[in-house]
């Protein structure tokens, strides 16, 4: 029994330190060779935040009028820049590790979670010049923050999950990149980041059964969730508010719970065939 629980306690021990020394590897490979190196991690969502904010909401007037919405928009600029990368790099995470596969003995899913966590540094980056943004764009910061962390380990599961079936697919059918790139840009589109959830209703109330359609989406409901706690309680609203049905609001939670299970199964069933086929 004790050389069994040896053996195991080895195996987690050596598992971890492949993972602690892959995502220092992506993490550094990514800015390789860049002038500003880490400085783009924070740079891209700004970037991608100032172009959003002067289209959007400037020319377009996207907004619901309330002060903290331009810091709500560089707050879910982040989280989907997390999704994006996450989803993106751990879909191609086996097929670009597949020489280590071949050469080292180790679950395989440590390559998908390292790159997911690296994406997971970024985040935690952008996020904190979200906070500090925050007390100069009417932020409001209460107790709330505290679910945050909460909030983000839910949106990393979901991350997780979809990568995981994406880089299983990858392996066989490399043309599964040009459609989740495609499925990504819809997603981001019927993402409320862009524009407040509340235009749909104010601009066309007959469709206010999308606004409630939407939310039951995690990817959606985690994101609004997280502007709610983090940025405004009052000004962020949030499937609890949106949905009358309790038993509904709960869906979205479930559902993301069945992602990272269904991406854990896919990958588990397939994993042992990666070295072969690549």
């Amino acid at each position: 029994m004790k050389k069994a629980w040896d053996r195991l306690h080895d195996r987690y021990h050596y598992s971890l330190v492949v993972f602690k020394e892959l995502v220092k590897t992506d993490f550094q490979l990514r800015y390789q060779g860049s002038f500003l190196g880490v400085l783009w991690s924070v740079l891209k969502p700004l970037m991608l935040f100032a172009v959003m904010y002067m289209v959007f909401v400037r020319f377009l007037k996207f907004s619901d009028g309330t002060p903290s919405f331009a810091i709500s928009l560089l707050c879910g600029t982040c989280l989907w820049s997390f999704f994006n990368e996450s989803t993106s790099m751990g879909m191609s995470a086996i097929v670009n590790r597949g020489d280590l596969l071949r050469k080292i003995h180790f679950p395989n899913y440590i390559i998908v979670a390292s790159t997911t966590m690296g994406a997971m540094i970024s985040l935690a980056i952008n996020l904190l010049v979200v906070i500090v943004f925050g007390f100069f764009a009417n932020a409001h910061y209460t107790w709330h923050v505290l679910l945050v962390p909460l909030n983000i380990l839910q949106l990393y599961a979901i991350a997780l999950g979809v990568a995981l079936v994406l880089a299983t697919l990858y392996v066989y059918f490399r043309d599964v990149a040009h459609i989740w790139e495609v499925v990504l840009q819809a997603m981001f589109y019927a993402t409320p980041i862009i524009y407040p959830i509340t235009m749909i209703t104010q601009r066309a109330p007959e469709l206010a059964w999308v606004t409630k359609l939407l939310m039951l989406v995690p990817t959606t409901q985690t994101i609004m969730d997280i502007r709610h706690n983090l940025i405004s309680p009052e000004d962020v609203p949030t499937i609890w508010t949106l949905v009358d049905n309790r038993l509904l609001c709960l869906l979205p939670y479930m559902l993301s719970v069945v992602i990272l299970w269904f991406g854990i199964h896919v990958f588990r069933k397939h994993s042992a065939k990666f070295a072969e086929v690549l």
